[in-house]
């Protein structure tokens, strides 16, 4: 079977198989026991996707509410699961495209990192063998992780999406109401700076050559759109749980949930990851496809 890196259609073998008990002393040795927590918990509250401010969630029942913020927290849970199962592929993948002893070591070790990261998110969830997603982010992930351009990868990758990630850990971390995963997402944070600030300097010393420069900008297009969109997931878990809403009440609730705002603050982010002196060109490309201005609520709910 031809496996992508990302690994995301990867099957998991049996509970009895005697590899996966192998695999459970190694981890522990590392990292000690973790402990299985694959209940359906509430991790962020209504707070954290700003649905206390959403009129038609306010309004609905409590089992409504806790069945939509359910969605919410298994969207989240399940992205990040994927995001470190493809970091062990994408890192093992920089071993062998290493160009010095000490870089095919770090990515050796970036790469066990992402193993114990899945392994903690994985006890989290109620089904922690997860092998597909719908997740349009996630499949981005995949295309980019498939190609063999290092300069590519580098900056996509590590300099931009690990840079992203840590912000993103970082939030998740602070508004985690459940001390368990608070405590795990923060301990995530230390190896990802690691990660990024050696994407940071391995993209110093690689030459982004005019085709790798399309590449990536084609990528990032892809990407700040998903931005630019708004909380489309956050949404979609009212309308799965509430029924259809008209275009009107999806503007309502895209404004309720200040979309343009926090598109903006992300976008603004994204800007200051990609601005280096190797890559201004790539910026103001971008910047002239409007692709760091938020859509308006009308074009968030027009999607």
């Amino acid at each position: 079977m031809n496996y992508k890196v990302t690994g995301f259609d990867i099957p998991h073998v049996s509970k009895e198989d005697k590899l996966r008990r192998i695999l459970d002393s190694a981890l522990q040795r590392k990292v000690g026991k973790i402990k299985v927590y694959t209940t359906d918990s509430i991790y962020w509250s209504a707070e954290h996707f700003d649905l206390d401010k959403v009129d038609i969630f306010t309004a609905s029942t409590l089992e409504e509410q806790i069945q939509i913020l359910h969605l919410c927290n298994q969207t989240l849970l399940e992205e990040a699961y994927f995001i470190e199962k493809a970091g062990i592929g994408y890192m093992s993948k920089m071993v062998m495209l290493a160009e010095t002893t000490e870089e095919r070591m770090l990515y050796a070790l970036f790469s066990a990192d992402e193993v114990t990261h899945l392994a903690k998110i994985s006890s989290f969830l109620p089904n922690p063998e997860l092998v597909s997603t719908n997740n349009t982010f996630l499949h981005l992930l995949t295309d980019v992780a498939e190609t063999s351009d290092k300069a590519v990868l580098i900056f996509v990758l590590q300099v931009i999406l690990e840079g992203w990630g840590l912000t993103h850990y970082r939030n998740l971390a602070k508004n985690c109401i459940t001390t368990e995963l608070k405590a795990v997402l923060k301990s995530f944070l230390e190896d990802e700076s690691r990660h990024h600030a050696t994407g940071v300097r391995l993209c110093e010393q690689v030459s982004i050559e005019h085709q790798s420069r399309k590449i990536i900008i084609e990528i990032l297009a892809s990407f700040l759109q998903m931005v630019q969109v708004g909380p489309q997931g956050v949404v979609a878990a009212v309308e799965q749980i509430k029924g259809s809403l008209s275009r009107q009440q999806k503007i309502t609730v895209f404004q309720q949930l200040g979309a343009e705002y926090h598109s903006s603050s992300r976008l603004n982010l994204l800007r200051g990851l990609m601005t280096n002196p190797q890559t201004v060109s790539i910026v103001q490309e971008l910047d002239e496809q409007n692709a760091f201005t938020p859509f308006s609520v009308e074009q968030c709910a027009s999607l």
